[in-house]
């Protein structure tokens, strides 16, 4: 693992010759030196790679066992210069039995022998027939293999240097009740490879995948899983090739099947990450068997100190899925804003739910979870109170927007004008108007709470709030203002997801006013309104001149939150994920990405940590809010941290 966190791995096919050793290591020597030369750390290879996995009763033959032996021994000469780890898949007999083993070697050294555990003896598959599993091994067994002695063979084994710790199972191991790699991972392998040689067949490409998928995100793992491809025997089967990291149960890398030739599949896992959610999931930790597992120390020397994580994908919009999750992923946080607003609304009895529309984004999407509450509830749209609060730096664009999407969904519509109360306040307190300000600001936004909480007060019902994860996350809100409400429907839903939300909604609606009114909101600049608008009537105060993009801030607060990440860690993943030329899958954008030097992502990222740090006294006492994500910033539940708490340098 280098400086931050990542350790690269690879999982390889090779063409194969059947019963060929010499063959065989020949072409996995190639892929060795391939991944070495892209500094992969650890390389894993299929089951049986040095044999190949179909020789059958060729597997009773002491020619080909010897042949096994000897070519191993020349791909042990033949890398002894290079740093990296490889895994590659062998029989190996062992006084009485023959096991089907996993051979880890590096630097001509063989560091250790794991033996499968669950041998296959069903339907197309014998291996029975010629192996003995792990659970007939000697506790403290050793091998002489290739001129080395008192080798390790051990199935309980983890393979360690820094923080990086590796485990390996084999092929039907995976498919077993309780897998090895389970309590492999409970005594702290954070990375799992897996020798395969899985045969295909209809549909069972994608229960394999989700099978890998489960796994690493129960055991909070890398899993890295290899299995046989070109050059198996096709008598019977057919073996397409399949080379697949998952982390946390995330696809990160997959080969293409029924390739000819040799393929390397390369990741960088994040194991810092990995590491934290474990400390942090309870779960994971109390379920923790302490069992004897043998440890063995690998050379550290051949960690990539300079990852530039070119093997990892970065979504620079990690709140936002693109393609088609897209909406799937705005259908089910709409339905959970709806189901936390509309239990609100019928267990505080509230004959009415007062609002405050402004015409931007957020205050639009709390409109349209109220609506869609009240029609899951059976209410009138008109119990629903939305009121348009003019102040000095309201715009035309965003008044008109406010009201003709009130007036096209139904609800109750109230003016009231804060100019004349803000005036007198001014004067009550001795501020020159002039003087634009965080006074002449902040008593705007207290003045539009006042009368929001007082309207709900005469008509029996309560405040929704309308500020998001986003502006919590940067202080983005005025103290017992916007900051303040009786339930805060958009509380764990970041800015870069609001806009999304608002153009989901535009697509679903049928009635032509209520989508171009909310296509026009989305298209709206970002403002609080509360400094006078140019000449021009256009807004002038813009939130993304004065805080910074919220696509950055966004991807700073879930790499924070989510993975504990620290600012130098953030600083380079921002680099990498904002860099032009990065090619990304479709499930990756659902937007235009921006793109920003260095000195901005950094200067941001310094905004955001002084702001964060500086701002938890307001998020100490927030209103009650559905969490809707895996980051959330309630300090009930999610995020408890000391309002003096001191940041540090980016």
């Amino acid at each position: 693992m280098n400086n931050s966190g990542f350790t690269r791995i690879a999982t390889a096919i090779v063409e194969l010759q059947v019963a060929n050793p010499t063959y065989n290591v020949e072409e996995i020597k190639k892929v060795i030196l391939e991944a070495a030369d892209k500094h992969v750390e650890i390389v894993c290879f299929p089951e049986l790679c040095i044999t190949s996995y179909t020789p059958a009763d060729l597997f009773g033959q002491d020619y080909l066992l010897e042949q096994a032996e000897t070519s191993l021994k020349w791909l042990l000469d033949e890398t002894a210069d290079i740093n990296i780890i490889s895994i590659v898949g062998m029989p190996v007999a062992v006084g009485n039995i023959l096991l089907n083993t996993a051979v880890v070697i590096q630097k001509g050294k063989i560091l250790g022998i794991v033996p499968k555990t669950y041998l296959p003896n069903y339907k197309e598959f014998y291996e029975q027939r010629w192996f003995a599993s792990s659970k007939l091994v000697a506790k403290g067994q050793t091998a002489t293999l290739c001129g080395q002695t008192n080798i390790p063979v051990d199935s309980n084994v983890i393979f360690s240097y820094g923080a990086t710790k590796f485990a390996i199972e084999l092929c039907e191991d995976l498919w077993a009740p309780i897998p090895p790699s389970c309590s492999l991972a409970q005594q702290g392998a954070n990375i799992i490879f897996n020798l395969s040689a899985t045969n295909e067949l209809i549909s069972k490409h994608q229960y394999l995948c989700e099978l890998i998928a489960n796994q690493s995100a129960r055991l909070i793992c890398a899993y890295a899983y290899s299995s046989a491809g070109a050059g198996e025997s096709t008598q019977d089967l057919v073996y397409g090739g399949n080379a697949i990291i998952y982390e946390n149960g995330k696809l990160m890398a997959e080969s293409k099947r029924f390739q000819l030739g040799s393929q390397l599949v390369i990741s960088d896992v994040d194991i810092q990450s990995l590491m934290h959610d474990r400390r942090t999931n309870t779960t994971f930790w109390q379920t923790s068997n302490h069992i004897d597992t043998l440890v063995i120390d690998c050379d550290a020397s051949q960690i990539c100190e300079d990852n530039n994580l070119q093997y990892r994908l970065i979504n620079p919009h990690p709140f936002v899925p693109g393609g088609k999750l897209l909406d799937e992923r705005c259908n089910e946080i709409f339905s959970i804003q709806v189901g936390g607003l509309a239990k609100r609304i019928a267990h505080t009895r509230a004959k009415t739910i007062v609002v405050g529309i402004s015409g931007g984004l957020d205050s639009t999407l709390a409109l349209l979870v109220c609506v869609k509450a009240m029609d899951k509830l059976g209410r009138k749209r008109t119990d629903i109170i939305g009121i348009t609060m003019p102040g000095f730096g309201t715009t035309d664009r965003t008044h008109t927007n406010a009201t003709v999407l009130m007036e096209a969904l139904g609800v109750t519509q109230k003016e009231i004008s804060i100019k004349d109360a803000c005036i007198q306040h001014f004067k009550d307190i001795e501020h020159d108007m002039d003087n634009h300000d965080v006074t002449y600001e902040n008593a705007q936004a207290r003045e539009r709470t006042q009368i929001l909480m007082d309207v709900a007060n005469q008509y029996g019902g309560f405040v929704v709030g309308t500020g998001d994860l986003s502006e919590l996350a940067l202080g983005w809100a005025t103290y017992n203002a916007d900051h303040m409400s009786n339930y805060g429907v958009n509380c764990s839903i970041p800015k870069t997801l609001v806009r999304h939300l608002v153009n989901w909604v535009a697509q679903q609606s049928d009635d032509i006013a209520v989508r171009n009114t909310l296509l026009d909101i989305a298209d709206t600049p970002i403002s609080p309104e509360l400094l006078p608008a140019e000449d021009d009537g256009t807004i002038a105060q813009r939130t993304e001149d004065l805080v910074g993009p919220y696509e950055l801030h966004d991807f700073f607060l879930y790499h924070f939150l989510r993975h504990g990440a620290s600012p130098k860690k953030i600083y380079k993943l921002a680099l990498r994920a904002f860099a032009e030329g990065q090619e990304l899958p479709e499930n990756y954008l659902s937007q235009p990405l921006g793109h920003y030097s260095e000195e901005t992502i950094r200067h941001w990222l310094q905004t955001f940590i002084r702001r964060f740090f500086s701002q938890q006294f307001k998020r100490s006492c927030l209103p009650d809010g559905p969490k809707v994500g895996s980051v959330s910033l309630s300090p009930r539940g999610d995020w408890r941290m000391p309002s003096d708490a001191v940041p540090c340098e980016v």
